[in-house]
């Protein structure tokens, strides 16, 4: 039988201080995770499983490379998160696989439903791809070498997850313990697993050409030779997280990592085929620039809400009518802004700060430093305000409608032409910008653009 690896997330030295992840009702994530994990150690040992947990002063990088630098074929390995959310009233638990494995996604699965069994009180978010994550990747699952998957077993910020954390926790840890052994028993089912990786074969198809060499499924994922990277004019020399690996003296590379470089990645079951398709339709050059053109319809953006959030048109049925329409007259990209509008309110779920009635969908703040955000008449007059407030940090150039938002002579104009360079202005976040290109990522996988 495998090994289990667990790590407690956050609690590590990061940026030069230990990172205490969320902080919510006196404790901290880091606190109320590894004393799960302890629970959840002691139970699978009790199991007889061998069970190594990660030490906890362990940066999130040194975590992974802990776990590789120890790793054995037939093991796999789980991080534990709680997280935080604007609403105390978001709560449940969830657990992220890799984009794209299937075989993953039902591991996932395993693990959540051995936790619900448990405790039932706990809703249910489903398991996700770590594309639907705020980064839109997940590095414990993409450069792990092993089988690897991240568990968010409640909201911290939410009072009633909290509670059932803390009162309930031996509970918790069952559950998760069941998970994993269901898990470990998929990935390694008897103690005599070979020592010699043989790994099978798949066939690789770019941009509607067959090619001859093939590829390799490792641990559910489809690798493609690097010979073949040159052909979609990707350089890797400057992307060391890239996960590759060398089998029978050829170097292969995780397919579903070329995602980050607007690849896209589809598996065909019944032929054994990984398809990538070399972004044709998103410019590379224009991506991230907010005085840009959009390229999405009016329909790609409603279908996108209405697939993240039911409710999401009941009260705004025109918003991304509204947003193509302000964003076009001001020469700003509508697909970053759109973007923008569903990372800062939750795809129009809102937060406890900011009400759906004040028509603020970019988190403005208003003129005088008062505790509540801006407000606006109507919903195109708050997304005037945020489009113009982009134009400030994107452009030179004057606005074309009157000014309604009321920050916007407050912004040293052109500072920030690209959406990067957001974070750390818009918001404190320093990977702001990366959560709306994420998001922006999302929208064009919605679309069939990327």
């Amino acid at each position: 039988m495998g090994r289990i690896f667990i790590s407690a997330a956050h609690g590590g030295r990061e940026a030069g201080g230990i990172d205490p992840g969320a902080i919510a009702g006196g404790t901290t994530e880091a606190r109320e995770m590894i004393l799960l994990r302890d629970f959840i150690v002691t139970e699978l040992r009790a199991r007889s499983f061998e069970v190594l947990a990660v030490p906890d002063d362990l940066s999130a990088a040194d975590t992974i490379a802990w776990i590789n630098s120890r790793s054995r074929r037939g093991d796999v390995a789980l991080e534990i998160q709680a997280d935080a959310a604007s609403s105390p009233s978001v709560r449940g638990a969830s657990v992220y696989y890799i984009a794209n494995n299937t075989e993953r996604k039902s591991n996932a699965e395993l693990l959540l439903v051995g936790l619900l069994r448990r405790v039932p009180q706990l809703p249910n978010r489903g398991v996700k791809p770590d594309t639907d994550s705020g980064l839109g990747r997940l590095a414990f699952c993409r450069q792990t070498i092993l089988p690897a998957l991240v568990m968010q077993v409640g909201f911290l910020s939410s009072p009633e997850d909290r509670a059932l954390l803390q009162t309930r926790r031996r509970d918790f840890a069952l559950g998760i313990a069941d998970g994993l052994a269901s898990w470990s028993r998929v990935i390694d089912p008897t103690p005599n697993t070979p020592p010699e990786a043989t790994y099978p074969a798949i066939n690789i198809n770019i941009n509607g050409q067959n090619y001859p060499e093939q590829g390799i499924v490792v641990n559910g994922n489809a690798y493609i030779p690097i010979d073949l990277i040159d052909r979609l004019r990707i350089d890797l020399s400057k992307a060391p997280n890239v996960n590759r690996i060398t089998y029978r003296r050829i170097v292969y590379v995780k397919a579903v990592e070329l995602r980050d470089f607007n690849i896209a990645i589809s598996w065909d079951a019944a032929t054994r085929t990984v398809s990538l398709r070399s972004n044709v339709v998103v410019c590379p050059g224009q991506y991230d620039r907010v005085m840009s053109n959009g390229i999405t319809s009016e329909v790609q953006l409603q279908l996108f809400l209405r697939n993240n959030n039911d409710n999401a048109l009941a009260k705004f049925p025109d918003i991304p009518k509204l947003y193509r329409e302000e964003a076009i007259a001001e020469g700003v990209n509508h697909d970053i802004a759109f973007c923008q509008m569903c990372v800062e309110t939750g795809f129009l779920r809102f937060g406890s700060d900011i009400r759906p009635e004040q028509n603020n969908f970019a988190g403005l703040g208003a003129i005088g430093g008062g505790a509540e955000a801006a407000s606006f008449p109507s919903a195109r007059i708050g997304v005037r305000a945020h489009i113009q407030h982009l134009k400030a940090y994107a452009s030179l150039e004057p606005l074309v409608n009157e000014v309604v938002d009321p920050r916007f002579r407050f912004v040293t104009r052109g500072i920030a032409p690209s959406v990067n360079q957001l974070s750390g202005r818009w918001s404190a976040d320093l990977d702001y910008g990366v959560k709306i290109t994420a998001m922006q990522k999302r929208l064009y996988e919605s679309a069939g653009l990327l």
